[in-house]
């Protein structure tokens, strides 16, 4: 029974930590909502009226969501400056409220200073967010000058909860943080394996079904990559271990998206494209059985399943599983490879990759392991592991120059919310003069987090589907309340926990639960009716839309000229990666390539997100959705190989198969200059030079003397080629002309 116990719980942590990378979305939520609770239970035995209890939830949520700062003095320190802003500002709204023009004028000042705060960094936007969620919690509740001594008691105990619950009940440090995003990377990374395995098992009529999981679980793992990259300064103790850490992370991230192209490539009757793995919706391949015996099927299927046993294994490692390891990693070295055509033996030596990859993720984040059980193969990739660790050294990155003046995205958000909530006011006042400020809260919101007109007329859209659904919610839970205010604050304390776990998900739904909890608050505050709700809507469909024209008229940034800036910046990206690494595979200088993959992963990750208005179903123009998803699987097939030849440069000074061959860097030129070609054609419409194509890469190294390079690696030439083909297939979609080989 308690084998069972603890199987479940394992089972358990582990889906948590694969579906809540890092637990962020449930810290979150029980930070708000143990906040709230410790609020409401401080002032409600002191006798506070329902006012001053929905001004104290109010706050303590405002003080725990608003804090963006990972170190805990740090949060320590903003928390203690949001206190005097956040009584101010309640302050001014209550005295402000019977001065409509005055009022008026106030909140697009204040609007205007939150919003341009965050040029001040993530201390600058919380300072901005708390003053203005206060001046609109002194609106909602109709606060008066003569009743602020109770309010101002009402704030401080909400900010006094925030620290309690932040630092004392549910306390996270970046150390902790960090160890918790390293078993999400496990768990996804043996949930990959699993579709891997389903992929291997998969009959024709279910390949593409089973190719779609593969896509999402390798997407998955990136995005878990990504979020331990950003948490590596303040989750480790210097420079060399993060760095060792942010290593071994991407060497399991390459090794496990080699693993799935080649056990694809072995299914089909031709080596599969790389693109079929980065562009959703796309067919796979025709498959059929795996060739050869079926020994070697049943063979294939245990080892990945040993794969996976060693990803999740943590602790002590034990005979069996050492066993298990020095098999998988033998296959690096040609030892035992079953008898089995060339495509499937490429997927032994797939595993045998992955398997020397997780070691070395076992090493950098459980320290040295027991060696008493290691075979040779073990004891090889044990030492050139260790060679590698000892060849990481750390490098200062540039900085780059920042926009000024209405350039700077701050500056020309804040001029445009300011238009936009001006807007809102006029109409919303004219829809009520008491509840006006739902559609300047609405303006505001959705020019949060956003850069161009197509993210805002999306997240709009959303916030006001969210908000319809949330209406009707409402409706039904204020009939289920009734008058009972304890039923009311527990299901308020529900709908804010989901409000936050969903969030990170899907603002359609935050928005549901917001516009549900708003309407158990007007029960609460017996403000609630039928009427209040449809208003609701209304002024958040006005907001919505003031925004939007405030982002298409004012200092606007349109999504083509937002995608397109990103774009460039990926394509420069990915020339540095690129061309950095050919160059240390041709002899030259070292560079820091880790620095620069994980710049390109940065870009591209943000040329992602802006795409989304494009790539959005609801989006009228279908031929620009297809060529925006089609370059974005592109430009993922470019990262997956520039990532893989860096990673391979990296290991020029340490590992014994591969030598420096002065000739990639010529073959690869090509490659590189293509790249810039694109990227200079997007940034400038007149620039009309043509993409070159030309021999494959492997043509041209094939001269007399190519025998005094043999220690090159085939998987080398197949990155580059790979590479090349996935760049010239960028110039089409782009409208970049092609220049044939003249022969």
């Amino acid at each position: 029974m308690k084998a069972a116990g603890r199987r479940s719980g394992t089972r358990l942590r582990d889906h948590l930590a694969a579906s809540d990378p890092g637990l962020l979305r449930l810290t979150a939520g029980l930070r708000t909502v143990g906040a709230i609770a410790l609020t409401l239970a401080v002032l409600a035995p002191a006798g506070a009226d329902i006012t001053h209890l929905v001004a104290g939830a109010m706050t303590s949520m405002a003080a725990t969501f608003s804090i963006r700062e990972r170190r805990r003095g740090a949060q320590a320190v903003t928390l203690a400056l949001g206190l005097p802003v956040a009584l101010v500002s309640l302050s001014l709204g209550a005295l402000l409220s019977q001065r409509v023009v005055v009022g008026d004028v106030f909140s697009v000042a204040l609007i205007f200073c939150a919003v341009y705060g965050r040029r001040f960094g993530d201390r600058g936007m919380t300072l901005g967010l708390v003053g203005f969620q206060m001046y609109f919690v002194s609106l909602f509740v109709g606060a008066t000058p003569e009743q602020l001594p109770a309010f101002w008691a009402a704030v401080a105990v909400g900010f006094a909860s925030s620290a309690v619950v932040r630092f004392a009940v549910v306390p996270v440090t970046p150390t902790g943080l960090l160890v918790r995003l390293r078993q999400a990377f496990r768990v996804r990374l043996a949930r990959l394996v699993s579709a891997q395995i389903a992929l291997l098992d998969a009959a024709p009529d279910e390949a593409d079904k089973a190719l779609e999981e593969v896509r999402e679980r390798t997407a998955r793992l990136h995005e878990t990559a990504l979020m331990i990259q950003s948490r590596l300064e303040e989750g480790t103790p210097d420079e060399p271990t993060a760095r060792l850490v942010q290593r071994r992370v991407a060497d399991a991230e390459i090794a496990s998206e080699r693993l799935g192209l080649s056990l694809l490539s072995a299914r089909s009757a031709e080596r599969a494209d790389t693109l079929t793995l980065h562009l959703p919706g796309a067919p796979a391949p025709e498959v059929g059985r795996l060739p050869g015996p079926e020994e070697g099927t049943a063979l294939l299927r245990r080892d990945l399943r040993a794969l996976r046993a060693l990803v999740l294994r943590t602790g002590s490692a034990g005979a069996g599983v050492a066993q298990m390891r020095n098999r998988l990693l033998g296959y690096r070295d040609e030892e035992n490879l079953p008898a089995a055509s060339a495509p499937v033996r490429d997927v032994f030596r797939g595993i045998g990759e992955a398997a020397r990859a997780v070691m070395g993720l076992r090493i950098a984040l459980d320290g040295p392991q027991d060696e008493s059980d290691d075979s040779p193969a073990t004891a090889r990739s044990r030492e050139e592991l260790a060679a590698e660790d000892a060849a990481i050294d750390a490098e200062e990155a540039e900085e780059a120059e920042e926009p000024k003046g209405l350039q700077r995205p701050t500056t020309r958000a804040a001029v445009q919310v300011s238009v936009g909530s001006t807007l809102a006011i006029v109409g919303g006042e004219l829809l009520s003069t008491e509840r006006w400020y739902w559609a300047v809260l609405t303006c505001w919101i959705v020019f949060i987090n956003t850069a161009s007109t197509g993210e805002i007329l999306v997240k709009g859209y959303r916030r006001l589907l969210g908000t319809v659904f949330g209406v009707v919610a409402g409706i039904l839970l204020a009939g289920l309340v009734g008058g009972n205010t304890v039923l009311a604050f527990v299901l308020v304390l529900l709908l804010i926990f989901a409000m936050f776990y969903t969030a990170p998900l899907s603002y359609t739904l935050m928005s549901f639960f917001v516009t549900a909890m708003l309407g158990l608050l007007y029960t609460l505050l017996h403000t609630y009716s039928w009427e209040v709700l449809v208003l609701r809507v209304e002024e958040t469909a006005l907001g919505a839309v003031c925004g939007v024209v405030a982002a298409a008229l004012v200092l606007p940034v349109r999504t083509d000229r937002r995608t397109n800036e990103l774009l460039v910046t990926v394509l420069e990206r990915l020339s540095d990666v690129s061309e950095a690494a050919v160059t240390q595979l041709s002899g030259g200088p070292a560079e820091d390539l880790l620095d620069k993959a994980r710049e390109l992963d940065q870009a591209l990750g943000d040329l992602r997100s802006a795409t989304k208005p494009l790539t959005h179903p609801v989006t009228p123009l279908r031929a620009r959705r297809t060529t925006a998803r089609y370059v974005v699987a592109l430009l993922e097939t470019c990262a997956y190989h520039a990532r893989s030849l860096a990673a391979t440069a990296e290991l020029l000074p340490t590992h014994p198969s591969i030598a420096a061959d002065p000739r990639l860097r010529g073959a690869a030129g090509r490659t590189v200059r293509n790249i810039r070609t694109i990227a200079t054609r997007v940034a400038e419409d007149e620039v009309t030079a043509p993409v070159e194509t030309g021999p494959s890469i492997a043509s041209l190294l094939a001269d007399d003397d190519a025998s005094r390079y043999d220690r090159i690696t085939g998987r080398v030439l197949r990155h580059l080629e790979r590479l090349d083909e996935a760049v010239v297939g960028l110039a089409r979609p782009l409208d970049v002309p092609v220049k044939a080989p003249e022969h």
